[in-house]
């Protein structure tokens, strides 16, 4: 997409350069400032996105602590992109990072990939104030940091490996692997806020990955981190492409990023619960609890008219997994389900799956394979790497069967008692 304005450039030794090319993209207006006067000409000119194109700008603690104040909460979302070396912190923790000599080209795909979220944040704003206007039921909003229930697979086999993915999994949920193969395997399999290569991996290897990566329009945002020099990066495919070669530094420049994929993921689950009226629980992908027993029981009902079988599911998850873990596997079997199928995450972070014309014979085929897919791709607590598998529970309907006695024989949570 093209670039939108207004857009705030904040520098003490602003580059004409960069200017000229931002507005060449279709940047208009674009608002130079020096940093003491940063907050007024960004009030004034009520930005689509905000750059601090130099190091000082960068580094300085007032700005960031007026733009903290005054502009994360902003909806839609104001990105604010900030140039300053690999080796230094950003004073603003929200900020995109760019590498303090990036060409124009890198700046400007990076600054459109981040105004595509806030373009996805309005078309969210506008569609919950037409469902509000029209009495619609606004969907539950996930709250605090997306970081919280972000998703990166960590990639690695060197020395730093252990270091990097402790770096990743104290601010996100890491899945780590020792192969290229099975990071593959693993971005094909789930939804993914973020993907680190560390070392280990020869620079060929890990070029030709990003090739096959990059020609897939799916990962056109995805963040990526490279651990170490030596490898040439695809940056016009991949406009959040970041490297380091420090572990820590690697996990503070990605973080950013994987903050804003995360959330543009809650974007689109909203969105789909718009486009389903409502009955989509965001934060899942999965029905509500409600809209679950409903059509449980036109299910049932149908099932009943036609003499065709019905049969459910119960995936419990080990306790020491934890919400973020449990969270995970829930948006994983939104993703397994087949068309037919539906289900719901329980109070008690177990998932229930209704097999619509499936008999338990075969349900307890298709429950097995999307159990054996979890064990292999879901989260485990405290970046542990033995496979952890869900306990299943199956039944099938039975003549005289209600919603609650069918319920009731593979759960024993409030959900049975609706």
């Amino acid at each position: 997409m093209s670039l939108q304005g207004p857009l705030v450039i904040v520098a003490e030794h602003p580059s004409r350069d960069l200017a000229e090319a931002l507005s060449a993209a279709g940047a208009f207006p674009v608002v130079e400032t020096a940093i003491e006067n940063a907050p007024d000409a960004i009030v004034a000119a009520r930005p689509g996105a905000i750059l601090l194109a130099d190091v000082a700008a960068s580094r300085d603690l007032k700005l960031a602590a007026w733009l903290s104040q005054e502009v994360t909460a902003l909806a839609p979302i104001v990105p604010v992109l900030a140039c300053a070396p690999d080796e230094e912190d950003i004073a603003y923790r929200e900020a995109l990072p760019v590498c303090a000599d990036a060409k124009a080209h890198v700046v400007i795909a990076r600054l459109s990939a981040a105004l595509r979220a806030r373009t996805l944040h309005g078309s969210v704003l506008r569609r919950a104030a037409m469902a509000q206007t029209d009495g619609h039921t606004l969907p539950d909003v996930p709250r605090g940091d997306p970081l919280d229930d972000a998703t990166v697979i960590v990639a690695g086999r060197g020395r730093a490996y252990p270091a990097l993915s402790v770096a990743i999994g104290e601010r996100a949920g890491a899945i780590g692997t020792l192969s290229i193969e099975t990071a593959a395997r693993y971005l094909k399999a789930r939804d993914t806020d973020g993907l680190v290569l560390g070392d280990g991996f020869g620079p060929r290897n890990v070029e030709a990955f990003l090739i096959a990566v990059s020609e897939d329009t799916r990962y056109r945002d995805l963040p990526i981190g490279v651990l170490g020099k030596g490898v040439t990066l695809p940056d016009a495919e991949f406009p959040n492409i970041v490297t380091a070669v420090e572990p820590k530094r690697l996990a503070a420049r990605i973080l950013p990023f994987v903050r804003l994929h995360a959330f543009e993921g809650r974007l689109r689950r909203i969105l789909q619960s718009f486009d389903n009226n409502g009955i989509i629980d965001p934060a899942t992908g999965l029905l509500r609890t409600d809209a679950f027993i409903r059509d449980l029981e036109r299910a049932m009902n149908d099932a009943r008219d036609r003499g065709t079988g019905l049969s459910i599911a119960r995936f419990v998850f080990d306790a020491s997994m934890g919400s973020r873990a449990e969270l995970d596997a829930a948006r994983l079997v939104s993703r397994l389900v087949r068309n037919v199928d539906f289900g719901c995450r329980d109070d008690d972070g177990s998932v229930l799956v209704a097999f619509t014309e499936t008999d338990l014979r075969h349900a307890h085929v298709v429950a097995r394979r999307i159990a054996s897919v979890l064990k292999h791709t879901m989260l485990t607590p405290d970046q542990k790497h033995e496979a952890m598998a869900p306990a299943v529970t199956l039944a099938t309907r039975k003549s005289a069967d209600s919603v609650a006695s069918l319920l009731a024989r593979v759960t024993a949570s409030a959900i049975a008692a609706e």
